[in-house]
């Protein structure tokens, strides 16, 4: 690893080599991307959940979904802007697309996928200044077979990975101005800023996963200041000033630039849909068909109302009742009360007085009154008892019990206002309930925990005997009463920045609590970099299979361990160095182990935290880390090459040096003809049966292809 004294006269190539080399695997990187494109001609795995949601943004009807808005408002305008018209259902993988246009769609996310190729080129000599360096990394990515699948169709991946893309760009072009001394308000440095700020906030605003990218942004905006700070021939007010230019073009400009997707977000998604359950009573009262769009009801709550409660916790949904009992062995087997974030009539109850069946006249319900919740559909009272909740065991039962609206004194609730007093009167949405058991002293309340099959898979309801749950919340929505006079729900409808950060506390608890689905393949952070199982796309006649290039992966597994060694290795060198008063060898490999170190931490940033993460985690989790660590395969590459090559004679070592480059080239772009069917398509038997022409590439038991 000592420094190569060619180094310093390692010609760089003319502009021409440059540019055949750049349009060479630009040519190449669309012939391999959109061959076959468009087939299968079938929904495939996760465009049953993204072109749905196109749909919806092209029908403007409100959905639920765990991601940020952008990515899936571009998938929509490019199917609307290509002639789709926003109703093929997307109900399932593998149903035929028809006459549905859905080639736009899946066209305009291959686009962007193709594109972070060249944005990788660009990245690579940005960095390096190596041709030997970006020629590698670059084809690296451009061999992958797995990053080919990924970036195929209509998914948030490509959109995601293109926008993190032109990020790092973006942040090593910011400094190698920096470093060239541009001063911090020039227009070419700003314009470079803001497209950095640009793409951060873009990243962000397809997937939460973006906010990596923005640490690694961060990192090596800081390295940046730094070393304007560290330049002694410079004045402090240089510094300064590049940091109120970082401060409004990558911190004010993303934020505002985010915030003003989530406008268009929530303007474009007017009507009524599936997902208004998750959300606040505020919140739905702003979309077109809901019920409470346009509604009244009377302000004050009054015995003999019919009712419907939804719960305060982040994406809470509505008290509810069915038929259905819990089953043995789940305390009493009594009718099940869950909570359902779907508009339903088995959300509605009828509020009594605890003592009879019906007041005379009106009668307002106020904090401190004893009341019974009837539900309407089945006639049994909202009920607890001193039997064990079914999952959150130190809880309480809540059933629902009797006949008629005829129970015991178990039915019996204490209605308080939180933050009111004894004697005020209940109001509609405006209220925050809390509903204390009579007998057993304990709180209405909903765990967040999901039922199985049993129950619906809708959420527990359990009675908490800590009667500080802040989870034991909730509202009268729904309040049915004739004989009160009615005001509108446009008095308790949501701003926009309520709905703003209600959105996103819906979305982190939608992540977080996001589980498998049953049959679901899903895996573990340390499968990923060993490439130990791939994933279905398409599962008829014409297979496709989300796969790594095993060269291309575990190639990279065995550069990261070797990049740490050298690491190592260097810093001891440097140390000891430092300690005898010899100068820090500088050069061309010296910039190469810079370059390497910073797509090391980006692959970190990228990696390391799934590990942290409960929510479930899918293989294709892994595709921003493998962008950075391909980058670092092909500049440790160039930087193990040259140090082997200082210690052989130049005519020797020019030889080897071209000779292995040449192996590595042809090694990467053969096994990408090799693999290339899982990305294209498959037919006839699978890896495992007899007769099969995929069988030769079965090299670990776990691939199912």
């Amino acid at each position: 690893m000592c420094e190569n004294k060619k180094d310093k006269t390692s010609p760089a190539p003319s502009y021409k080599i440059w540019w055949i080399t750049f349009g060479l695997l630009c040519g190449a990187t669309f012939v391999t991307r959109y061959y076959k494109v468009l087939e299968p001609d079938h929904v495939c795995w996760d465009e049953t959940h993204f072109g749905k949601m196109a749909s919806w943004y092209i029908n403007r009807t409100f959905f639920f979904d765990v991601h940020p808005p952008l990515g899936k408002m571009l998938i929509a305008l490019s199917g609307k802007l290509t002639g789709y018209d926003g109703k093929f259902p997307f109900e399932k993988p593998g149903d035929k697309y028809e006459d549905s246009k859905y080639q736009g769609m899946r066209i305009f996310c291959t686009t962007l996928g193709a594109l972070i190729i060249p944005l990788t080129f660009l990245t690579l000599w940005e960095m390096t200044k190596s041709m030997d360096s970006t020629v590698i990394g670059t084809m690296l990515l451009l061999c992958d077979v797995g990053f080919l699948t990924l970036n195929r169709y209509i998914l948030l991946d490509p959109i995601l990975l293109f926008f993190m893309s032109c990020s790092i760009y973006g942040a090593f072009k910011v400094r190698s101005l920096t470093d060239e001394g541009l001063p911090p308000f020039s227009t070419r440095m700003l314009s470079w800023q803001l497209f950095l700020g640009a793409s951060l906030a873009c990243t962000m605003s397809v997937k939460f996963v973006g906010l990596f990218i923005v640490l690694f942004a961060g990192l090596r905006t800081i390295a940046d200041l730094w070393n304007v700070l560290g330049d002694l021939t410079k004045p402090v007010s240089l510094t300064m000033k590049h940091l109120i230019g970082r401060a409004v073009t990558l911190i004010l400009w993303p934020i505002i630039l985010y915030v003003f997707f989530f406008w268009i977000h929530l303007t474009v998604l007017s009507k009524s849909g599936n997902g208004d359950g998750f959300y606040s009573s505020g919140f739905q009262a702003r979309l077109e068909g809901n019920s409470l769009h346009n509604a009244s009801a009377p302000r004050h709550l009054a015995y003999g109302a019919l009712i419907s409660l939804k719960n305060h916790r982040t994406g809470g949904g509505y008290l509810h009742s069915h038929q259905h009992l819990y089953p043995e062995g789940m305390g009493a087997k009594q009718q099940q009360i869950t909570t359902y974030t779907h508009k339903d009539e088995n959300n509605r109850f009828v509020i009594k007085p605890y003592d009879k069946e019906s007041v005379e006249g009106v009668v307002v319900v106020r904090s401190g009154d004893l009341v019974r919740l009837m539900h309407a559909q089945t006639g049994r009272n909202l009920h607890s008892h001193r039997e064990p909740a079914p999952i959150t065991t130190k809880y309480m039962q809540v059933t629902g019990y009797g006949e008629d609206g005829i129970g015991d004194a178990n039915d019996v609730w204490k209605v308080v206002i939180s933050g009111g007093k004894d004697g005020d009167e209940i109001q509609t949405v405006r209220s925050k309930l809390m509903f204390v058991h009579y007998i057993q002293a304990c709180v209405l309340t909903t765990t967040g925990k999901q039922l199985p099959k049993w129950g619906f898979e809708q959420q527990e309801v359990a009675c908490n005997p800590n009667l500080r749950d802040k989870n034991a919340l909730w509202n009268v929505e729904d309040n049915i009463f004739h004989d009160l006079p009615k005001v509108s729900f446009e008095s308790y409808s949501s701003g926009f920045l309520e709905r703003f950060f209600e959105s996103h506390a819906v979305m982190f608890q939608g992540n977080a609590g996001l589980k498998p689905k049953e049959g679901e393949v899903t895996s573990q952070p340390w499968q990923w970099p060993i490439n130990y199982r791939g994933q279905f796309f398409s599962g008829s006649s014409h297979r496709i299979y989300l796969l790594g290039n095993p060269f291309v992966w575990w190639a990279n597994l065995l550069f990261l361990a070797v990049f740490f060694i050298i690491y190592v290795v260097n810093c001891i060198r440097d140390k000891r160095a430092e300690a005898f008063g010899r100068p820090v060898p500088a050069g061309k490999n010296r910039e190469l182990l810079n370059a390497a170190g910073w797509t090391f931490v980006g692959w970190a940033l990228h990696y390391v935290p799934f590990w942290a993460m409960g929510r479930v985690l899918y293989f294709h989790h892994y595709f921003p880390a493998l962008v950075f660590s391909s980058m670092l395969t092909g500049i440790l590459t160039e930087y193990l090459l040259s140090s082997i090559r200082s210690f052989l004679s130049p005519e020797l070592g020019r030889t080897v040096y071209h000779c292995i480059i040449g192996l590595v080239m042809s090694t990467t772009v053969y096994s990408f003809y090799l693999f290339s069917p899982l990305a294209y398509g498959m037919s006839g038997p699978l890896s495992h049966e007899p007769n099969s022409t995929m069988a030769g590439l079965k090299w670990m038991e776990t691939w199912e292809f």
